[in-house]
Order: structure tokens, then sequence, then C-alpha cells
């Protein structure tokens, strides 16, 4: 019965605790872009083309707003796939073009935690359409082909000729078993890709090649937090088993609930970070 009700907690802290971080992420990350929008439109008079010189935006702030009318998605892009990126809403695989550039820009998403962005992007078909907003102006693209491949197949995030959008994620959902791949080809013609960067690569120059469609740096999830999980469990287990002795010494009744009601607080908070510790273990995009 305890081994359940963890695992419904945990369930449930994939299902809706993790939105209510991405939801924060999402608010503070769409003032920046607004910002970083109305500082450009200030200083460049509205020219677009002045970005050309921008430096490479920094993993994990935003470098786009991204909408998907048919299956309600708004939301800021960040620049990065790794685990703490996608935490905060889809992100742009780096190495490859922004959005709007010649090229293939790649995006990563959830599929069921951390607000799910791709949740529904299966039900996307053949001319269906995606918005993006960068810094250097808006650009709608066309949904043209879906394809369901393994983790290791990186051909999906190869240079292209033309000016294409590749939208990835975990299927089937609650599964990292397969990839959902997106693509969509660029309605009108592409802007000039930022001298800094290298648009047409499918990884930065000089890095390591991904490992899978997850985060480039590594293989899925983050091996680094079975320490930490490891310890959280059992400080958890130690912070429970310690409550319900506490309680079980206590008379009449209405103490022994007292004794649950305070002692769920450590309890709640050590098993949270407990959740946040395992859910680090799963891919990236999950």
């Amino acid at each position: 019965m305890i081994t359940g009700t963890v695992v419904l907690l945990f369930v449930a802290f994939l299902l809706w605790g993790t939105g209510l971080h991405e939801a924060r992420a999402q608010s503070s990350l769409k003032k920046d872009f607004e910002q970083s929008l109305a500082q450009q439109a200030a200083t460049t008079g509205g020219d677009t083309t002045a970005t050309s010189q921008a430096p490479p935006a920094p993993t994990g702030s935003a470098v786009a707003v991204i909408r998907i009318p048919k299956i309600g998605v708004d939301k800021a892009v960040v620049e990065g796939v790794g685990v703490p990126d996608l935490r905060k809403g889809p992100g742009h695989y780096p190495g490859t073009p922004l959005p709007g550039q010649p090229g293939n820009a790649a995006i990563a998403g959830h599929r069921t935690t951390y607000g799910a962005p791709f949740y529904n992007l299966d039900q996307l078909t053949n001319g269906d359409e995606i918005d993006v907003t960068t810094l250097q102006g808006q650009f709608r693209y066309v949904v043209d082909r879906t394809q369901v491949v393994r983790p290791n197949q990186l051909e999906v995030l190869a240079p292209t000729l033309e000016s294409r959008l590749t939208l990835t994620t975990c299927n089937p959902r609650f599964s990292a078993s397969q990839r959902l791949v997106v693509s969509a080809v660029l309605a009108g013609q592409p802007t000039a890709p930022p001298a800094a960067t290298t648009p047409t690569t499918a990884v930065t120059a000089g890095s390591p090649p991904p490992a899978s469609l997850d985060d480039p740096s590594g293989p899925a999830g983050d091996g680094a937090a079975r320490f930490q999980t490891a310890v959280w469990g059992v400080i958890t287990a130690a912070l429970a088993f310690g409550v319900y002795r506490l309680a079980r010494r206590r008379r009449p009744w209405w103490r022994r609930f007292g004794v649950y009601v305070l002692g769920a607080l450590p309890v709640g908070f050590a098993l949270f970070l407990f959740f946040e510790n395992i859910n680090r273990l799963l891919p990236a995009n999950f």
C-alpha cells in the first residue's frame, strides 16, 4: 500500500507538479524575450538584420516563441535541450540554425511532463502551420512530414538545403522508446544567420556529436542524480518512519492525528526532492 501510494504521488508530481515549475519559468522567459524584442526595436529602429552580429544566446535563455494554433501551443523556446533546459519549455538544439534562418532548425519538447508542450504533436498533419518569432522576425512554417524514429536516428537533425523546422519529442506518450518527429518547411524567404554561428551544421564545431535525440552532450537523463536520489529516498523513508513511531505513542487519537499533520510537512518536502531527483534520471524530453 505504501509503495502504491508513493507511485501514485510520483505520477501526480510528473503530470501536475512539474507543470507548475514550467509555468513559472515560461512567465519569466516570455517577459525576458519581450524585453529583448523591445530593446532591439529601440536600438535598430525595427531593422531585424541588425541582429546578424549578435553573439550566440546562452544556454537556458529565451531565443524564440513558438505558436502552433492547432494544438494550442504558445511557448517560449530556450537555448539547449538538456534536462535543466527542457524543464523551462521547448529547447533549441545547439548547433542547428535558429528558426527563420537557412537550414534545419530543430526544437525538442516534453510530451508528458513540465507543461507537456508537445503532448498533442501527433495531431499535426500536412498543411498545419507553425509560427515562430525570434529576434530576427516572425516566420511561418507549414508541416509536410511526420515520422517516428529511434532515439539514435540523428539524421533528422542533419543540415538541409531548404529552410526547415524539425520538432522532436518522446513517443509514445509516457514512454521514451521512440521519438516523434514533425518536419515543416519555411513559407517565405529565410533571414541572414548571425555571423557568430554556424547555421548549416548539425552540431557546434568542435563539440562531441549528439548521443541521442535528447541532451546533445550525452545520454538521456542525468546519471549524476543517482546518488542524490538514493540520499533523498533514505531521508524520506527515515522521516516517514519517525513520524509513524512518534504518532503511535500518542493518545488520544486527536494527538496522534496532530503528529501526522505536522510530520507531513518535512516528509512532504523530502518526498518532493526525492521525486525531483528521480525525474532527473528520466530522458530529457520524456
